[in-house]
């Protein structure tokens, strides 16, 4: 036997709005944690393949931007001897190349892209000419360094480079033949 109790219009209404909005609520459809989580996997696994890549690319990067600054220090040089040098001597550092206006700011600080920069010019005597070197080394070298290779370069102006980065390879020319002892290699 089924009783039947009659409820007042309004509250019918009431019931009715009830079942639909439960009703709605449950068609509503979004993402469950697995769904997240495998995005989240997604995105690390994809991180994890272009991070190497990004950083050797900026090495790559710092590498070329450090050998085009040794090339301009070599060229400013020229310019200093054959100017304010008197055709006869090179400029003693950066910073008096940077007060002609032959390098900017950041290379005759002695930094620039991830490396440091070392220029020293030698007033010429009665036995010698005047000499420079110039060396550029990263500040720090590996898979997360600024660079790998340190580069060298003199009145020569031929760059040479050292890969393993340290520069002791580039240091102790020889007077006479102002090449690097050991360990350095010219860029082609």
């Amino acid at each position: 036997m089924a009783i039947s109790v009659a409820l007042p219009s309004e509250e019918v209404a009431s019931v009715e709005l009830r079942q639909e909005i439960g009703a709605s609520m449950r068609k509503q459809s979004g993402f469950s944690l697995i769904e997240l989580l495998i995005v989240v996997a997604i995105i690390g696994i994809i991180a994890a393949i272009a991070i190497p890549n990004l950083l050797k690319s900026r090495q790559a990067a710092n590498e070329a931007s450090a050998i085009g600054s040794v090339r301009t220090v070599g060229t400013a040089q020229a310019a200093y001897q054959s100017t304010q040098g008197r055709g006869r001597d090179f400029c003693v550092d950066l910073s008096t190349l940077t007060a002609y206006n032959s390098v900017d700011s950041n290379l005759g600080a002695g930094q620039k892209s991830g490396y440091t920069f070392v220029c020293t010019g030698t007033p010429s005597s009665t036995s010698m000419g005047s000499e420079f070197d110039t060396t550029a080394k990263p500040n720090s070298s590996g898979s997360f360094g600024t660079g790998n290779r340190a580069f060298y370069s003199n009145e020569t102006y031929v760059i040479y480079q050292d890969t393993d980065g340290s520069g002791a390879g580039l240091a102790g020319t020889s007077s006479t033949v102002r090449k690097p002892t050991a360990g350095a290699t010219p860029i082609e």
